[in-house]
């Protein structure tokens, strides 16, 4: 499947379809609060750095653009981004920033190997190309993993802390939903990362039985 065609959740480049998003998937998402935080990062980075990039490949921008490099410059624009944001997040919130330190440093990353910098280059060789189209496809992108985290969290976190969080406090996290922990509730293995992967296995399995599902219609 071409670049330009892949899609956001189905495609192989999709978080769970490529497995591209499963660092992040396994660490951010012990606690709601850290799911939420690292989530509105990948909007930012994803949403901010499409954008830009978008910019200077068409219109003004692009009489000062150079035709090589681009994907280490698409790479220094997520980097900025990401920076800022953990600036600006740090600003707010020091220690919840130190919870999630470490994964909001590999956003960035996630981002400049998503694919969808070629996707725009693509793209842009189309005179009747929709500049919007590059920053929704990267919105789209960050919404997948994004959501999958916020989803995976739901479901992990009470397992492993009879809890619901949410970021904020000088703690770090507030505790806005508290369940009553039974004979087997809370499954302590979940807060870690084999629990994790036992997870993931089980939400790879789903989207690999959905997927084959959706292509037989």
């Amino acid at each position: 499947m071409s670049l330009s065609r892949q899609h956001s959740f189905w495609g192989s480049l999709s978080p769970l379809g490529g497995l591209s998003g499963a660092g992040i998937l396994l660490m951010a998402s012990a606690r709601l609060s850290w799911a939420i935080t690292v989530a509105v990062g990948l909007f930012w980075v994803y949403g901010l750095t499409a954008l830009t990039f978008t910019f200077f490949l068409s219109g003004p921008g692009k009489k000062i653009f150079p035709q090589k490099g681009r994907v280490p410059i698409y790479t220094c624009l997520s980097a900025f981004y990401g920076t800022m944001y953990l600036f600006m997040f740090w600003m707010l919130c020091s220690f919840a920033t130190l919870e999630v330190f470490i994964v909001l440093l590999l956003v960035p990353v996630y981002c400049a190997s998503s694919g969808i910098v070629q996707q725009m280059q693509l793209h842009a060789q189309n005179p009747h190309a929709d500049v919007f189209e590059n920053v929704s496809d990267s919105i789209s992108l960050a919404a997948s993993l994004a959501g999958l985290l916020i989803v995976f969290s739901i479901i992990r976190e009470p397992l492993s802390y009879c809890s619901l969080s949410f970021p904020g406090t000088y703690q770090g996290m507030v505790t806005i939903v508290y369940f009553k922990a039974g004979a087997f509730f809370p499954i302590g293995i979940f807060a870690s990362s084999c629990g994790a992967l036992l997870l993931l296995g089980y939400f790879i399995c789903m989207y690999q039985y959905w997927k084959d599902k959706r292509g037989e219609h």
